[in-house]
């Protein structure tokens, strides 16, 4: 491995700004980001992201590897939660076991943003179908995580119907900006895209570094009372999104050649959702615990991919 990359990494200003967040909470700071002021930042972030792979799509020729993109993101996020809720299920209760599950086969957008900003530092480009694929690998994970509860939860949210909680994760607020920027972009006139540019380029990685900062703080609150529920989790939150982005960065090789495409197919699987999958959950499976869930992927996932996984994940996507 190209240990220039992992030091380019850990030395990234985004992921110092995250580090920051973690040492501000460790340290007792009164260190806050108002809570209007980070929601504000995330739907930029998402718009943003939304609107620059739609621009990019729309300059580009729509050809049968996109729609293979498409079919290779689905069914990444349909299989991972399938098989991890059987493992998860020989530890914790079925609710929770397909809560997690769902949340390890979704995607989690500021990982992408992380994955992005690493391409951007490597002078590498990625397609703007990417984030389609992004957007659309959020659903399916939630609504496979709702069938296995359903099946072996007899007695579980018989009250909710399989429809009601897909059209509530299709709809969730992050999907809808993500997919709705992305065809505003597609559809929006090139010299009039134009105009904010500045706004959606030259700006993004000031908001991301602000982002992580929070994310840190939460991180680091949420990782504390995490620690009680044992190793098992903490090592599953590990293992499984590696094995997942390792397995994904070999075998998107039979999708597409470029090495942007397939770096961004590693991180998705790697990604675990800390957003759209709990206000999902909320409503399909209120007996499982966010207790677990949440900081298993706040707390745990999310900073081995961007410490540790994007090096390991490029690595392979350039090798094999």
């Amino acid at each position: 491995m190209d240990f220039q990359i992992l030091i380019s990494n850990l030395t990234n200003p985004t992921l110092l700004f995250f580090v920051l967040g973690i040492t501000a909470h460790l340290v007792k700071s009164d260190l806050e980001i108002p809570q209007s002021s980070s929601k504000f930042i995330s739907l930029y972030l998402l718009f943003a992201i939304g609107f620059k792979g739609g621009q990019e799509l729309a300059h580009s020729t729509f050809t049968g590897e996109i729609i293979y993109s498409i079919l290779f993101g689905l069914i990444i996020a349909s299989l991972i939660p399938l098989y991890t809720f059987f493992i998860l299920k020989r530890k914790m209760s079925i609710s929770d076991a397909g809560a997690v599950a769902a949340t390890y086969g979704s995607v989690s957008a500021v990982t992408f943003v992380s994955a992005v900003s690493f391409l951007e530092a490597q002078q590498i480009a990625f397609g703007g179908h990417m984030v389609a694929v992004m957007a659309l690998m959020e659903s399916p994970a939630i609504i496979v995580g709702v069938i296995l509860i359903m099946q072996f939860d007899k007695d579980n949210n018989q009250n909710r119907s399989l429809g009601h909680i897909i059209r509530h994760s299709l709809t969730n607020g992050s999907v809808l900006l993500i997919l709705g920027s992305l065809i505003i972009g597609i559809i929006a006139d090139t010299k009039q895209a134009e105009g904010i540019k500045p706004f959606t380029t030259d700006i993004f990685k000031g908001f991301l570094a602000i982002f992580l900062l929070e994310m840190g703080m939460v991180t680091s609150r949420r990782f504390s009372a995490f620690r009680q529920h044992g190793l098992f989790l903490s090592i599953f939150a590990i293992l499984i999104p590696a094995l997942n982005g390792c397995v994904v960065a070999v075998a998107s090789g039979m999708v597409t050649q470029d090495v942007g495409n397939r770096f961004i197919f590693a991180i998705l699987a790697a990604s675990a959702s800390y957003i759209a999958v709990p206000a999902a959950m909320k409503l399909a499976a209120p007996k499982a615990d966010p207790g677990l869930f949440i900081p298993m992927a706040l707390g745990v996932t999310f900073p081995f991919n961007i410490t540790v996984g994007i090096p390991v994940y490029y690595y392979l996507v350039q090798h094999f």
